[in-house]
């Protein structure tokens, strides 16, 4: 009746690339040219970095990190239960063992605590995440990190602009990776990026995106090592350099929706709202709230569905799917992460949000919360 609410939309039009597409399509240079360049240059610049590498996907710049750090079979890559996926994938693709951990009791991200109770003999890196664009706790995992003698590698997907302990997300640890896929606040429609001080560490990152290959002084083409094709295309890094260009002007939408959302969902029964730690600050890659146990989450999923407002889960809980059988602990061993699977609840934050979604989009939640039908049974 009053239109559809999607959860997300790419806060970008072809009017922002129109005059570079055509530039590059003039050019005939479709991949691995000036766009590519620049767009790692601005990326390296915000985060606050010597380095960065674009790849085809954040899965790519996941694996590649791990390869760039030597990681391989019999290693032990200690990573969020709670997240998508794709992080554990990678691991696995490296020839690596994903080890799950659990989330923190009030933070959705990976708990250091435990984290230090896993460590072993096998261990190689440590690959916590920024869901949602909420920061880890980089600095624990960084001194852990450092004690264990092995590499932190951040999986910033989400974490574009947002910021712990006075350093931008991407800046921390050995290596940071990004997504620019449609739900990130910068997309390329699909695209993936790391972020290294290390330049031994880009270096062969570059090599490796490219099967391996590099120009000899007398500028022949040779193969120094089995590569990977994770180049990412000249109109993919146009897309995401106009969208560099406003990073600042979107993070604040971003933030103001969900601030307004916090004020709006504050008092609000059965509906529990994290909040950033003094020392972070947020991008809201996507604005989570937590339902109470007693409430079906799935079922108010679909509840707002009927009223035309799309919404979704948080993510995943790694142990619960069959792809990480080998990995499966009891969910005795993971309560926090399993909540978070089942009791997550994505709101939709789209760019410069009318108030009368964002005020329909909570008006709906709460009716939905009430209707007898979203109690758990």
């Amino acid at each position: 009746m009053n239109g559809h609410i999607p959860l997300v939309i790419p806060d970008l039009e072809f009017g922002d690339v129109k005059s570079d597409i055509e530039q590059i399509l003039s050019t005939g240079i479709l991949t691995s040219g000036p766009y590519l360049l620049d767009f790692e240059r601005s990326v390296a610049d915000r985060v606050g970095v010597s380095h960065a590498v674009a790849t085809t996907s954040a899965t790519a710049a996941l694996h590649l990190a791990l390869v760039a750090q030597g990681v391989g079979p019999r290693d032990e890559v200690l990573i969020p239960n709670f997240t998508f996926p794709a992080t554990a994938n990678a691991v696995i693709q490296s020839g690596a063992t994903p080890i799950l951990v659990d989330s923190g009791t009030n933070d959705f991200a990976m708990d250091p605590e435990k984290a230090r109770a896993l460590v072993s003999t096998q261990t190689r890196a440590i690959i916590p995440i920024d869901p949602f664009g909420q920061p880890a706790d980089h600095v624990v995992l960084e001194q852990l990190a450092v004690e264990a003698g092995i590499s932190l590698i951040v999986d910033a997907a989400c974490s574009l602009g947002a910021a712990r302990a006075g350093r931008e997300c991407g800046a921390h640890g050995d290596l940071g990776c990004f997504s620019f896929h449609p739900r990130k606040i910068v997309t390329c429609g699909e695209g993936g990026m790391i972020t290294t001080n290390d330049s031994s560490v880009a270096d062969r990152a570059r090599l490796l995106r490219n099967h391996g290959s590099r120009r000899t002084e007398d500028q022949k083409m040779e193969f120094a090592e089995p590569g990977f094709n994770y180049r990412m295309t000249e109109i993919q890094a146009a897309c995401g350099l106009a969208q560099m260009k406003r990073l600042d002007q979107m993070l604040n939408d971003r933030r103001s929706n969900a601030s307004w959302y916090n004020e709006a969902l504050s008092n609000v029964s059965g509906v529990v709202l994290p909040m950033p730690t003094e020392d972070a600050t947020w991008s809201f890659q996507s604005y989570v709230v937590v339902l109470e146990n007693h409430i079906d989450r799935d079922k108010v999923i679909s509840r707002m569905a009927e009223k035309d407002i799309e919404t979704t889960i948080g993510t995943y809980a790694c142990h619960q799917h069959p792809a990480f059988l080998a990995q499966r602990l009891d969910a005795g061993n993971m309560p926090n992460s399993t909540r978070y699977a089942s009791q997550t609840l994505t709101l939709p934050l789209i760019p410069r949000m009318r108030m009368s979604q964002k005020e329909r989009v909570v008006e709906t939640l709460i009716s939905a919360l009430q209707a007898p039908s979203s109690l758990s049974r």
